[in-house]
């Protein structure tokens, strides 16, 4: 396992449970939470690495993902299902036997290429056998497949904006064949099966149907299958990518890269990768929309007599004044100090909510002091919930 071993960096073993996970988090972010080390880069560096730790580990299905496959298993767009495919078929050597079964009997398999024509399901055979006529090769350019792939981002990144490298896992047209899916020894030749015209007719019981061939998938033109691609005229592949995260994101938010997806057929266009943002929480901020909130603790000297306290925003901390009997659970707004909106690019505000402590403490002068208060109340102060 390649990387930084999230295991290690919780201190915790790896068949820690869930709550000894949790358990060793809590303690390591109270110790080096970016509020308590204030410009010591280290520590926040290591605060990130702890979240990143923690939000992979307490979590079973990334978890078993990143036990399986290290930190490779955790960027956008790997698919752990496509991993293990390839994986077994570089155990086999690359290649697949073709489709025909004893007798001339054809087998469709629903999860790979075969004869130089893919079927998805039972639709695609229905298809087959009621369309008309049979599905022949497409002809001309046809653009690519597009993709969808997840991202996981802090929540600081999904606000302020920033520039990650991911790599996701797709099919490119296979160097073998050129995405033909067949090797050809000249361009004129004609399949001998069809004739040329890329269609068989086949008896099924009492129904006749046209299929496409499967000796040269469609094309009319004689060849081998491409053992490099089994006849798919693609192969997997994995590629690095910049991507350009707008500030102001949101969890599920669609990020759109124009002509990174799959290649096309036949010189048709590339596909599109779409970006599926997935916010990891913060400990202190909570959003909710373009607005954000935290709660801030203040002193009951600073409630009564007012304050000016500093208070973290996401762009750096600001001065905040408390007008003096501030009341705990009261809103106070910072203007602008919120998320950015998507189309506006105008700034959202934030709300803090104070709540007054009261000191932890059984020293007999502070339990006197607290008792000389109680005279200054005016009148019942749980009046209004009394029945």
């Amino acid at each position: 396992m390649a990387g930084v071993d999230f295991y290690s960096v919780l201190g915790v073993k790896k068949d820690a449970t869930t709550d000894q996970v949790k358990k060793a988090y809590r303690k390591l972010a109270r110790k080096y939470h970016p509020d308590v080390n204030p410009g010591n880069k280290e520590a926040e560096e290591q605060f990130k690495r702890i979240a990143e730790a923690h939000e992979v580990l307490s979590d079973s299905e990334k978890r078993k993902i990143y036990d399986e496959f290290g930190e490779e298993g955790l960027k956008a767009g790997f698919d752990a299902e496509t991993a293990r495919r390839y994986r077994e078929w570089q155990k086999a050597g690359g290649s697949r036997s073709g489709p025909v079964g004893p007798g001339g009997t054809f087998y469709y398999d629903f999860s790979a290429d075969q004869g130089g024509q893919r079927y998805s399901g039972f639709e695609d055979i229905f298809s087959e056998l009621f369309g008309g006529g049979g599905r022949a090769a497409p002809k001309g350019p046809m653009k690519g497949r597009d993709i969808e792939s997840s991202l996981d981002i802090d929540f600081l990144t999904a606000i302020k904006g920033a520039t990650t490298r991911i790599t996701i896992q797709k099919e490119n047209t296979c160097p073998e064949c050129g995405g033909e899916g067949r090797i050809y020894s000249s361009t004129e030749s004609v399949c001998k099966t069809c004739k040329g015209t890329g269609q068989v007719r086949v008896a099924q019981g009492p129904m006749n149907f046209n299929q496409t061939c499967p000796e040269c998938g469609g094309t009319g033109r004689a060849g081998e299958i491409c053992s490099a691609c089994r006849g798919s005229g693609r192969v997997p592949a994995s590629e690095t990518i910049d991507v350009n995260i707008p500030p102001g994101v949101n969890d599920g938010s669609k990020i759109r890269l124009a002509g990174k997806g799959e290649p096309g057929r036949q010189e048709g266009p590339p596909g599109d990768l779409f970006i599926i943002t997935r916010v990891r929480p913060h400990p202190i901020f909570r959003r909710d929309g373009d607005t954000l909130s935290l709660e801030l603790p203040i002193t009951v000297g600073e409630a009564m007599n007012g304050a000016e306290v500093v208070v973290p925003t996401p762009n750096g901390s600001v001065h905040l004044k408390i007008p003096p009997g501030t009341k705990s659970g009261r809103r106070l707004r910072l203007k602008g100090k919120g998320v950015p909106n998507l189309k506006t690019k105008n700034p959202g505000d934030m709300y803090v909510t104070i709540r007054v402590q009261v000191p932890d403490t059984d020293n007999p002068e502070a339990l006197n002091a607290a008792k000389s208060l109680d005279r200054y109340y005016e009148g019942d102060i749980r009046r209004e919930i009394h029945l």
